[in-house]
């Protein structure tokens, strides 16, 4: 199994805290890899927050084409961050791990926020095609204020190695997945968490109802609906879908992957509109088991569980810092002086909500609505 460990807080930290909470827990992953994702960045990057960051790794041949593309596309780089890379032991170093921030082209500088999404996410989707056949680029993320790095590895040797105990790069929000993808061949893309368009998730379980998703998903015509290395992506490609194509309110991503039975949802003051969502949206329902974790592009950050509840998950904290996470142990690493008798368990009904900020969690019941 996976071990998911999202930390939200209202200052600046280091990602090092994720991993060390990672290492806590063990026991439930297997060490082959490490997923950051670092959203609303301090240090270096505080004053650079209206600029796309293009997060990835590319190899000496790939950082020329690479180069020659932006600057083609007319992306003008503004800032560059390199991880302070450390040799260590069983872990085999790539030519060039990178976090560019870019100037928009010209001709974008006054656009809509949303056409400079579609701009980003095109530019990331055209490296991939690029760099995939000879893996001489990985592009992960492209988008304002976030940072996305992914290595095979053990979680603690990999932070060790890109330096994250000694660098200034800090966050307010971090995910950190701790294992590479065993469900399919070891693939940089198929490892946790994901991202599109300001959207992320991570997940812990396996997604039994991939198929029929991923049919669904690609069958909508948005060309970001795409690579699924991974069984789990899906998952943030639900969330998008859910919450920017058809602009509905977070919760009701809960709506559309566990769906109530129809005596249920006659309980529901929105019952004429969630039966509407139930039948419409009926293939993007998942059959777990799964705890999905994941945030919003304004900072929300949640946690979910499928209908069986069959994979641990805990939310718990304090105002101004929060943690979501696998296990116990891994909260009491993070955020030790919390009142634990105020940790939250999620049920199958549940979705747990920690709005930007992280000043409390709240808990949403899908039952009551």
């Amino acid at each position: 199994m996976c071990r998911l460990v999202a930390i939200t807080s209202s200052k600046y930290f280091s990602p090092i805290e994720n991993i060390l909470a990672l290492e806590t827990m063990k026991e439930g992953h297997d060490g082959s890899g490490l997923g950051l994702t670092l959203k609303d960045l301090g240090g270096g990057f505080e004053k650079l927050k209206r600029y796309p960051i293009l997060s990835g790794i590319c190899s000496k041949t790939g950082k020329g084409t690479l180069e020659d593309f932006m600057k083609k596309q007319g992306f003008k780089l503004k800032h560059e961050w390199k991880p302070k890379i450390k040799k260590v032991k069983g872990i085999i170093p790539r030519d060039d791990y990178f976090a560019r921030v870019y100037d928009y082209p010209a001709e974008y500088k006054n656009k809509p926020l949303s056409e400079k999404e579609d701009l980003l996410m095109n530019t990331r989707l055209a490296l991939r095609r690029i760099g995939e056949p000879d893996e001489s680029i990985f592009v992960f993320s492209f988008y304002p204020d976030v940072i996305t790095l992914k290595e095979v590895g053990d979680p603690l040797q990999l932070g060790e190695f890109f330096g994250l105990d000694r660098d200034d790069i800090k966050a307010k929000i971090i995910f950190a997945q701790g294992r590479q993808n065993t469900n399919y061949a070891i693939c940089l893309y198929a490892c946790h968490p994901f991202f599109i368009q300001g959207c992320c998730s991570m997940t812990n379980g396996e997604n039994t109802a991939f198929v029929p998703i991923r049919e669904f998903l690609m069958s909508r015509g948005f060309p970001g609906y795409m690579g699924y290395n991974s069984d789990s992506e899906v998952f943030t490609h639900i969330l998008h879908y859910t919450v920017r194509a058809l602009g509905f309110p977070l919760h009701y991503y809960k709506d559309v992957i566990t769906p109530l039975k129809a005596s249920e949802i006659q309980q529901r003051s929105d019952r004429e509109a969630l039966r509407l969502v139930k039948q419409s949206l009926r293939a993007l329902c998942i059959d777990g088991p799964n705890m999905v974790i994941g945030f919003l592009p304004d900072g929300t950050c949640f946690m979910v569980q499928d209908s069986k509840k069959l994979r641990p998950g805990v939310v718990g904290g304090v105002k101004g810092k929060y943690a979501l996470m696998s296990e116990e142990c891994g909260l009491d690493r993070a955020i030790p002086e919390r009142d634990r008798d105020k940790d939250i368990f999620p049920m199958k009904y549940d979705m747990v909500i920690v709005p930007p900020g992280a000043k409390e969690a709240k808990v949403w019941n899908q039952m009551q609505g």
